[in-house]
């Protein structure tokens, strides 16, 4: 995965453009993504498909003609999505146009103006303070054109068309945490379910992050509301600092409570809950779409010093040991999806149980004693679609009681299991 990592490592990405082309060309290499394409300036609910942006040069020079700033030494130089600009600049206003982080004097912030058209350059705060009262040439030699907002697809499929959605992103430059950790999990990951037969569905997703995944879910929402059953974006998964789960807004969905079994073995561990989101569950979780995606992660965005900063790199960020137990952590919560069945009551409404001599047959108060009134309590959950360790968590029982219940309710014919939720 690391090596995979350094390969990403140099491209320009952003929403658009030859970064993005070049990263889906390098995931299609090792997984037979489908390239999917949307027409710039179509209308994705309430946004638009912004017209692609190619960056040839961008630098900064002195009067002497030597380039202070050259966004081919960094990607993170150049802020994102910046027009064609060519003149010459005072100091004074040169640095309206310079990003930097004061409280980080030697990082380059990530800046972007997607939807708004600007121009401007980031710098370390340490090397702005060096720079000279003179005159600065300012070249970026950059375009807008019509084409496409383009991204990946994968469907493996499994034994049932009930779907577990796995998403990620593919827009931001030179981040190896915030950015690249997710691409290199998810495609590991879709490399082992490949060789599974597993019984569910798995739908990766590898596109830029909000834009993306809205012009997804434009032309796919009501496909995915009726298949998935449960999912997870993939981001900041590749340090060796904390386990993290962002919630899904259902807060106790089939993703968030599997998610937490796995986490509860783990050290380090954070929990967000749905009002700390920030990356593509906005979207999945959103009003009208309502799937049940949450975030899996090592150390959350903005969480770590080194966000969206140059800091964020491959080999102090990201390490072999943290992508490793980033996917092995992802790994584990596939396996527990997998394993877990679906209990179905036998009959609609109350089945009667007086018959089965299960129920008193003289109806008076306190006749109904706390352990038969938890089995009843326990059958009202089977529905098809909660599975066990659902019911076991909106119940508070134990291991060892829901044995017990799930036993009582199968001995006297009550229920059916299913590998599939309905």
């Amino acid at each position: 995965m690391i090596e995979f990592a350094k390969k990403l490592w140099p491209l320009n990405r952003s929403l658009t453009g030859k970064g993005v082309n070049s990263t889906l060309q390098l995931i299609k290499k090792k997984i037979p993504i489908k390239i999917l394409n949307f027409k710039s300036e179509t209308k994705v609910f309430d946004w638009k498909i912004p017209k692609v942006w190619d960056l040839k040069d961008a630098w900064i020079k002195d009067k002497y003609d030597k380039k202070i700033v050259d966004f081919k030494s960094n990607n993170l130089h150049i802020v994102g999505y910046s027009q064609k600009v060519n003149k010459t600049l005072n100091l004074k206003d040169l640095k309206k146009k310079i990003h930097t982080l004061k409280k980080q004097p030697n990082a380059i912030p990530y800046v972007t103006s997607y939807y708004k058209k600007d121009w401007g350059f980031c710098l370390e705060y340490n090397r702005l303070k060096k720079l000279k009262n003179q005159k600065y040439k300012v070249y970026i030699n950059s375009s807008f054109k019509n084409g496409n907002l383009k991204l990946g697809e994968l469907l493996i499929k499994g034994k049932t068309r009930k779907e577990v959605l796995i998403s990620t992103y593919i827009c931001h430059p030179s981040m190896a945490n915030n950015e690249i950790s997710g691409i290199v999990i998810a495609t590991k990951l879709a490399q082992w379910i490949k060789k599974k037969k597993f019984k569910f569905s798995y739908r990766f997703l590898f596109l830029p992050e909000t834009i993306g995944s809205i012009a997804y879910l434009s032309k796919n929402f009501k496909k995915l509301k009726k298949n998935v059953i449960a999912g997870y974006v993939l981001t900041c998964i590749g340090d060796d600092r904390n386990f993290s789960l962002l919630e899904s807004k259902q807060k106790n969905s089939f993703s968030d409570i599997i998610a937490k079994k796995i986490l509860k073995k783990k050290n380090n561990v954070k929990i967000y809950d749905w009002t700390s989101r920030g990356s593509d569950e906005r979207q999945y979780c959103s009003p009208g779409i309502d799937l049940p995606i949450a975030s899996l992660m090592r150390t959350k965005y903005d969480e770590y010093p080194e966000y969206h900063t140059s800091l964020d790199k491959i080999g102090t960020v990201v390490t072999k040991k943290g992508l490793d137990g980033g996917f092995i952590f992802v790994k584990q919560v596939i396996e527990c999806l997998e394993k877990q069945t679906f209990p179905k009551s036998k009959t609609y409404c109350e089945p009667f149980l007086s018959k089965k001599k299960i129920y008193p047959t003289l109806s008076k108060r306190g006749s109904v004693d706390k352990e038969l009134s938890k089995k009843l309590d326990y059958l009202s959950y089977c529905d098809g679609k909660n599975s066990l360790i659902e019911i076991s968590n909106k119940m508070n029982l134990n291991t060892k009681d829901s044995k017990k219940i799930l036993y009582f309710l199968k001995k006297n014919n009550l229920i059916k299991l299913s590998e599939y939720p309905e």
